[in-house]
Protein backbone atom coordinates (compact mmCIF):
# COMPACT_ATOMS: atom_id res chain seq x y z
CA UNK A 1 0.00 0.00 0.00
CA UNK A 2 2.62 2.32 0.89
CA UNK A 3 4.66 1.62 -2.47
CA UNK A 4 1.85 2.27 -4.40
CA UNK A 5 0.96 5.65 -2.68
CA UNK A 6 4.35 6.84 -2.74
CA UNK A 7 4.86 5.73 -6.59
CA UNK A 8 1.41 7.98 -7.55
CA UNK A 9 3.27 11.06 -5.35
CA UNK A 10 6.33 10.46 -7.48
CA UNK A 11 4.20 10.17 -10.13
CA UNK A 12 2.63 13.29 -9.50
CA UNK A 13 5.09 15.14 -8.65
CA UNK A 14 6.46 14.38 -12.10
CA UNK A 15 3.64 15.04 -14.54
CA UNK A 16 3.27 18.44 -12.51
CA UNK A 17 6.93 19.48 -12.88
CA UNK A 18 7.15 18.36 -16.67
CA UNK A 19 3.81 20.00 -17.54
CA UNK A 20 5.04 23.08 -15.86
CA UNK A 21 8.71 22.89 -17.70
CA UNK A 22 6.64 22.42 -20.90
CA UNK A 23 4.78 25.10 -20.14
CA UNK A 24 7.11 27.76 -19.60
CA UNK A 25 9.19 26.25 -22.67
CA UNK A 26 6.16 26.84 -24.97
CA UNK A 27 6.06 30.62 -23.20
CA UNK A 28 9.85 30.73 -24.06
CA UNK A 29 9.58 29.43 -27.60
CA UNK A 30 6.60 32.20 -28.66
CA UNK A 31 8.26 35.13 -26.75
CA UNK A 32 6.48 35.65 -23.66
CA UNK A 33 6.73 36.27 -20.43
CA UNK A 34 3.87 34.62 -17.84
CA UNK A 35 2.30 36.98 -15.67
CA UNK A 36 3.95 39.92 -17.67
CA UNK A 37 0.22 41.29 -18.92
CA UNK A 38 1.34 43.41 -21.91
CA UNK A 39 4.36 42.33 -24.84
CA UNK A 40 6.54 44.39 -26.30
CA UNK A 41 8.32 43.21 -28.94
CA UNK A 42 12.47 44.07 -27.85
CA UNK A 43 12.91 44.56 -31.35
CA UNK A 44 10.60 46.29 -32.32
CA UNK A 45 11.60 50.08 -32.82
CA UNK A 46 8.97 52.49 -31.91
CA UNK A 47 8.59 56.03 -33.03
CA UNK A 48 8.54 57.56 -29.92
CA UNK A 49 11.24 60.41 -29.06
CA UNK A 50 12.71 58.65 -27.06
CA UNK A 51 13.71 55.70 -29.01
CA UNK A 52 14.25 57.53 -31.82
CA UNK A 53 17.07 59.09 -30.28
CA UNK A 54 18.34 56.23 -28.97
CA UNK A 55 18.48 54.84 -32.59
CA UNK A 56 22.17 54.30 -33.73
CA UNK A 57 22.94 55.05 -37.32
CA UNK A 58 26.26 53.21 -38.78
CA UNK A 59 26.45 54.37 -42.07
CA UNK A 60 23.65 56.67 -42.91
CA UNK A 61 23.31 60.00 -41.38
CA UNK A 62 19.55 61.14 -40.84
CA UNK A 63 18.29 63.77 -39.03
CA UNK A 64 16.08 62.29 -36.16
CA UNK A 65 13.47 64.99 -36.15
CA UNK A 66 12.37 63.80 -39.52
CA UNK A 67 11.85 60.49 -38.72
CA UNK A 68 9.39 60.96 -36.20
CA UNK A 69 6.40 60.86 -38.40
CA UNK A 70 7.75 57.38 -40.11
CA UNK A 71 5.84 54.38 -39.18
CA UNK A 72 7.76 51.70 -37.04
CA UNK A 73 7.55 49.32 -40.35
CA UNK A 74 9.42 52.11 -42.39
CA UNK A 75 11.97 52.45 -39.66
CA UNK A 76 12.67 49.12 -39.53
CA UNK A 77 13.40 49.19 -43.00
CA UNK A 78 15.79 52.05 -43.06
CA UNK A 79 17.46 50.34 -40.18
CA UNK A 80 17.59 47.05 -42.73
CA UNK A 81 19.07 49.44 -45.08
CA UNK A 82 21.89 50.86 -42.59
CA UNK A 83 22.93 47.24 -42.19
CA UNK A 84 22.88 46.70 -45.65
CA UNK A 85 24.95 49.24 -46.25
CA UNK A 86 27.13 48.40 -43.69
CA UNK A 87 27.97 45.20 -45.42
CA UNK A 88 28.73 46.90 -48.62
CA UNK A 89 30.98 49.36 -46.70
CA UNK A 90 33.12 46.68 -45.05
CA UNK A 91 33.31 44.64 -48.39
CA UNK A 92 34.51 48.24 -49.93
CA UNK A 93 36.93 48.50 -47.27
CA UNK A 94 38.15 44.90 -47.49
CA UNK A 95 39.35 45.62 -50.73
CA UNK A 96 41.06 48.82 -50.23
CA UNK A 97 43.19 46.76 -47.37
CA UNK A 98 44.07 44.53 -49.68
CA UNK A 99 45.08 47.42 -51.90
CA UNK A 100 42.90 46.46 -54.85
CA UNK A 101 41.25 49.50 -56.45
CA UNK A 102 37.79 48.74 -57.04
CA UNK A 103 35.96 50.15 -60.08
CA UNK A 104 32.62 52.24 -59.09
CA UNK A 105 30.01 51.33 -61.61
CA UNK A 106 26.90 53.24 -62.21
CA UNK A 107 24.81 51.76 -60.38
CA UNK A 108 26.99 52.08 -57.23
CA UNK A 109 27.30 55.50 -57.68
CA UNK A 110 23.48 56.39 -58.14
CA UNK A 111 23.24 54.01 -54.80
CA UNK A 112 25.70 56.40 -53.27
CA UNK A 113 24.36 59.60 -54.09
CA UNK A 114 20.43 57.98 -53.37
CA UNK A 115 21.82 56.72 -49.63
CA UNK A 116 23.36 60.06 -48.99
CA UNK A 117 22.37 62.99 -50.15
CA UNK A 118 18.55 61.99 -51.74
CA UNK A 119 17.25 60.11 -49.08
CA UNK A 120 17.66 63.11 -46.32
CA UNK A 121 16.58 65.48 -48.42
CA UNK A 122 13.13 63.28 -48.94
CA UNK A 123 13.00 62.37 -45.19
CA UNK A 124 13.14 66.27 -44.58
CA UNK A 125 10.54 67.00 -47.45
CA UNK A 126 8.40 64.15 -46.01
CA UNK A 127 8.56 65.54 -42.43
CA UNK A 128 7.91 69.30 -43.61
CA UNK A 129 4.79 67.89 -45.59
CA UNK A 130 3.45 65.43 -43.10
CA UNK A 131 3.53 67.95 -40.39
CA UNK A 132 2.21 71.47 -42.43
CA UNK A 133 -0.40 69.38 -45.08
CA UNK A 134 -3.91 69.22 -43.70
CA UNK A 135 -4.81 67.19 -46.65
CA UNK A 136 -5.05 63.39 -45.98
CA UNK A 137 -4.56 62.91 -50.14
CA UNK A 138 -1.18 64.58 -50.09
CA UNK A 139 0.11 62.87 -46.83
CA UNK A 140 -0.80 59.14 -48.30
CA UNK A 141 0.55 60.15 -51.72
CA UNK A 142 3.59 61.13 -50.22
CA UNK A 143 3.80 57.91 -47.53
CA UNK A 144 3.12 55.83 -50.94
CA UNK A 145 6.16 57.69 -52.95
CA UNK A 146 8.54 57.28 -49.70
CA UNK A 147 7.81 53.55 -49.46
CA UNK A 148 8.53 53.26 -53.21
CA UNK A 149 11.90 55.45 -52.42
CA UNK A 150 12.63 52.74 -49.64
CA UNK A 151 11.69 49.94 -51.37
CA UNK A 152 13.83 50.89 -54.66
CA UNK A 153 16.48 51.82 -52.59
CA UNK A 154 16.66 48.57 -50.52
CA UNK A 155 16.01 46.51 -53.90
CA UNK A 156 19.56 48.55 -55.59
CA UNK A 157 20.93 47.32 -52.04
CA UNK A 158 20.25 43.97 -52.71
CA UNK A 159 21.66 43.63 -56.21
CA UNK A 160 25.09 45.17 -55.19
CA UNK A 161 25.39 42.69 -52.36
CA UNK A 162 24.06 39.92 -54.57
CA UNK A 163 26.88 40.75 -57.10
CA UNK A 164 29.07 40.98 -54.37
CA UNK A 165 28.90 37.47 -53.20
CA UNK A 166 28.58 36.01 -56.87
CA UNK A 167 32.06 37.95 -57.47
CA UNK A 168 33.09 36.26 -54.59
CA UNK A 169 31.74 32.79 -55.37
CA UNK A 170 33.03 33.22 -58.66
CA UNK A 171 36.56 34.15 -57.37
CA UNK A 172 36.66 30.98 -55.17
CA UNK A 173 35.68 28.82 -58.29
CA UNK A 174 38.47 30.50 -60.19
CA UNK A 175 41.14 29.63 -57.57
CA UNK A 176 39.61 26.45 -57.14
CA UNK A 177 40.13 25.50 -60.45
CA UNK A 178 43.72 26.80 -61.03
CA UNK A 179 44.96 24.41 -57.69
CA UNK A 180 43.04 21.76 -59.81
CA UNK A 181 45.11 21.96 -63.06
CA UNK A 182 48.20 22.20 -61.38
CA UNK A 183 48.05 19.54 -58.68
Amino acid sequence: MILLLSLGVVTTVTVFYMGRKGWQALHKAVGITPGVLTYQNPQAPSSSYESLSDMQWQQLNLNTEHLKCLSDLQLRQLQNIDKKVVIYHDYQQSLQQQNITPAVTEQQFVLHKWLHQRLPEMLASYHHLVTTSTSDAKQAEARELLQQVLDNIEQRLDTLLEQMETQHLQDLRIMKQYMDSHS
